[in-house]
């Protein structure tokens, strides 16, 4: 490939193509550090359009890296509530919490520095270090692994190790060739260029800027680059949850119980339950054993509530949420962090995952047509 040609070509379109985005307010390669790395964070495996909304929430409730440091963990992931990935909070608040004891509340602008915190890899370094300080340091996000396989015609499946390392080399090999004070803009050119021309499936090739030097284009071979791997089986898995009341539903508090800090949704807020196992007769006794496993509680199941299908990133679940009366036993932390109980009204406080979330509206739609 012939870099510099490519990086002078995205360069040019990016000037002319942009789009305009809260945090891209000044050039790319000098923008303020802070704001690019909670939007590049906020990114990653979420599309933009959704970003917009939650990057403009969040940087007037924390405008500052001392602001999020400060904050109280709940109010990071309450702040987070729908975005997914709840890691990605809990490392934002832990690594502004490190930048402000060892860096004086200014995000260093050298990599191994940056590697050190939580959550930041080799694409968010990229994006730090030429969004914000100028640096010829290469990005490597989804987007712009589809923008290089296609350009290399590379026919080899885009997760294999070897395959991502010919990726990173050229996305340095373009970044480096870039004008001098553009390395930015030509990284920012190629995540955008991937985003709304070399698109996946059938890209428009005829609106790209650098289709004179895609060796796909020339081979006929776009639409099938990248080379995917082969898709394995989800799992699915049925789940139970308890919409547990202290008395008669809606006339009393309901119990919520914090996920540990470790693991998927930590430190969420949920209605207590599990996976159903081979083991338990129905979904009723699934959440019975699970209610005495997790906080050493007894209910009495009632009716169902609602039925939420949800896909994670490597499995699937059908939440049943049911009704439950609290019988005996005080709440103890054995599989949660911690235990409340609380008004129906109160739940807004807390942050839920959005199955949970679903829960709260059916319940809340269910007071309103009773009442009425």
């Amino acid at each position: 490939m012939n870099d510099s040609e490519i990086a002078r070509s995205l360069v040019q379109w990016h000037d002319q193509h942009q789009r305009t985005m809260p945090w891209r307010s000044a050039p790319a390669g000098q923008r303020d550090s802070y704001a690019v790395w909670i939007s590049e964070i906020m990114a990653q495996q979420t599309r933009l359009d959704t970003v917009v909304d939650y990057y403009v929430r969040w940087m007037a409730r924390f405008p500052t890296v001392e602001a999020l440091a400060a904050a109280d963990q709940q109010d990071v992931l309450k702040a987070w509530e729908g975005l997914g990935y709840y890691a990605r909070a809990r490392n934002l608040h832990s690594a502004a919490q490190q930048v402000v004891a060892t860096h004086n509340g200014q995000l260093p602008n050298d990599r191994t520095a940056l590697l050190k915190l939580p959550g930041i890899g080799e694409y968010t370094v990229g994006a730090i270090l030429s969004m914000a300080f100028g640096q010829a340091e290469p990005i490597l996000d989804g987007n712009v692994k589809r923008v290089l396989s296609r350009l290399a015609d590379i026919d080899q499946p885009i997760n294999e190790t070897a395959t991502l390392k010919l990726l990173w080399q050229l996305a340095r090999a373009v970044v480096e060739a870039a004008p001098a004070g553009t390395a930015g803009i030509c990284n920012e050119a190629l995540m955008e260029l991937g985003a709304t021309i070399c698109i996946p499936g059938e890209p428009r090739c005829l609106l790209c800027p650098l289709i004179e030097h895609c060796r796909a284009f020339a081979n006929g071979t776009q639409a099938l680059r990248p080379l995917m791997p082969v898709r394995k089986t989800t799992p699915h898995y049925d789940v139970a949850a308890g919409v547990i009341w202290q008395g008669e539903p809606f006339a009393s508090k309901l119990l919520i119980a914090q996920r540990p800090q470790t693991g998927l949704l930590g430190g969420l807020w949920e209605f207590p339950g599990g996976k159903l196992e081979p083991t338990d007769v129905d979904l009723p006794a699934c959440l019975r054993r699970e209610i005495v496993e997790e906080l050493a509680v007894q209910i009495e199941v009632g009716e169902l509530v609602t039925i939420v299908q949800h896909a994670y990133t490597h499995f699937r679940i059908t939440l049943h949420a049911f009704h439950a009366r609290y019988v005996a036993g005080e709440p103890q932390t054995i599989g949660c962090a911690d235990w409340r109980w609380v008004n129906l009204a109160d739940l807004d406080a807390f942050p839920f995952p959005v199955t949970d979330q679903k829960i709260i509206q059916a319940l809340r739609l269910h007071k309103i047509m009773c009442a009425e």
